[in-house]
């Protein structure tokens, strides 16, 4: 039925955003959902993708407010379908308030189009009623915690514990837009010359401290002047003090133990001429760092290996420098993936805490004395943080903690120039 959709319609991007979100729900990742949703509509045009996608995540992250007026707007819950799909408007309606008529009208047609018109008068009556009650509603979700600040209740207790002073600012930022910035590929073009390159076009930038360019409106990355070429590359602000903060330099032997999707291990090849290896876990993630390094027209050698299984991908050469970009939960850049706020469980925290602390075992072995290992996360849970690093250098009495600007560990909290993460610098005595 969903033929009868037309494919540059609201109506069509509404309903595949709520199959993208109703995926989620039922246990699936965000980027999966989508993949498949471009799988079955093949033709659809980039602005309709675009549009689709941002339906998508703009439902994911205000799902735990507008499953909330659900509960209040209904007596029982919906289909899965219809329920992502009353999921989808609320959001669009709360942030397009001034096309609401369009996109009740979009909405019920969706409705009636997937559903052989039996979901139409309901979607359409909760719409309505949530229009008319939107005061009342919004009033509600304030005494509500989860409604309130749009996350699961372990996940706002934890924050609470772990940055007593900031956990509201925290809970807030996750729930906005991510900011957009560029990393110059300074094996091809200075970043003065980028800068020029991005004025002509007409795009405006700041420069941040750790180098990084911020847009001012984040665009699609095919109007980025000499984006194909590999003259730049989209990288979060905080993700780039990792190469900076490893200080690699010409002739060594480097290590990117969890590499994909490669910006990482670009940054270091682009910062200095060094010998690289770059390892990830899922053979499909490491064909993606390959691709990224051709882009930018840099090398290194990629193998499709889990770092922990030493003796199944090192040669017995020590590694002079070794970043371990650790798994975790993510709690750092759930603006960026909505989804993972809603897919992670509790539990899955100690879990992300033992892969955390095999992988570090693992690459200590290979580290030769006097190098340095950086470890990363981005995560703002002490667990994989703070703790981790904490008790790794107890268990090691050749590991001596290096101070990052003055203060023993780095924990950048999100903010409008970046997301969150966690470094901590790690040297092997000799």
């Amino acid at each position: 039925m969903t033929a009868a959709l037309k494919t540059d319609s609201l109506a069509c991007a509404l309903h595949l955003a709520a199959t993208a979100v109703a995926a989620v729900i039922d246990g699936r990742s965000l980027n999966e959902a989508l993949s498949q949703c471009w799988r079955a509509w093949p033709g659809l045009a980039a602005g309709q993708r675009g549009a689709v996608q941002d339906l998508a995540y703009g439902a994911l992250r205000r799902h735990g407010r507008d499953d909330f007026y659900l509960a209040k707007l209904m007596q029982k819950v919906p289909a899965p379908a219809v329920r992502a799909l009353l999921l989808v408007a609320l959001a669009r309606l709360q942030a397009r308030p001034e096309e609401a008529h369009t996109i009740v009208d979009q909405a019920v047609e969706a409705a009636g189009a997937v559903t052989r018109g039996k979901a139409k008068a309901l979607v359409n009556g909760v719409l309505r009623n949530f229009q008319r009650r939107r005061a009342e509603l919004e009033s509600a979700a304030q005494l509500d915690e989860v409604a309130c600040w749009q996350h699961p209740r372990w996940w706002i207790a934890r924050l609470r514990r772990a940055h007593p002073q900031a956990w509201q600012t925290i809970l807030a930022a996750g729930n906005e837009r991510p900011p957009m910035t560029l990393r110059v590929n300074r094996r091809r073009i200075t970043a003065t010359d980028f800068q020029a390159r991005l004025a002509t076009a007409g795009i405006a930038v700041r420069l941040l401290d750790c180098g990084a360019l911020l847009l001012e409106r984040p665009l699609p990355v095919e109007r980025l002047p000499g984006f194909a070429a590999g003259l730049c590359s989209v990288q979060d602000a905080g993700a780039q003090r990792a190469a900076l903060l490893l200080e690699v330099h010409d002739g060594m032997r480097v290590l990117d133990a969890c590499a994909a999707p490669g910006g990482k291990t670009a940054h270091l090849l682009e910062t200095a001429r060094v010998d690289l290896l770059a390892l990830d876990a899922d053979a499909g993630r490491a064909v993606r760092v390959s691709e990224n390094l051709l882009r930018l027209g840099l090398q290194a050698r990629v193998r499709p290996a889990d770092c922990r299984e030493v003796d199944a991908w090192w040669d017995g050469r020590e590694f002079d420098r070794i970043l371990a970009d650790v798994p975790c939960s993510a709690s750092g850049v759930v603006r960026r993936h909505p989804d993972a706020k809603w897919l992670r469980r509790e539990k899955d925290i100690a879990q992300f805490a033992r892969t955390q602390r095999e992988i570090l075992e693992a690459m200590w072995r290979v580290l030769a004395p006097g190098g340095k290992l950086l470890y990363a996360t981005c995560s703002l849970f002490a667990e994989e943080n703070g703790r981790q690093i904490a008790a790794f250098a107890a268990r090691q009495e050749d590991c001596m903690r290096l101070p990052i600007n003055g203060m023993p560990e780095l924990q950048l909290l999100p903010t409008e120039e970046h997301d969150g993460f966690y470094y901590a610098l790690l040297e092997k005595q000799a």
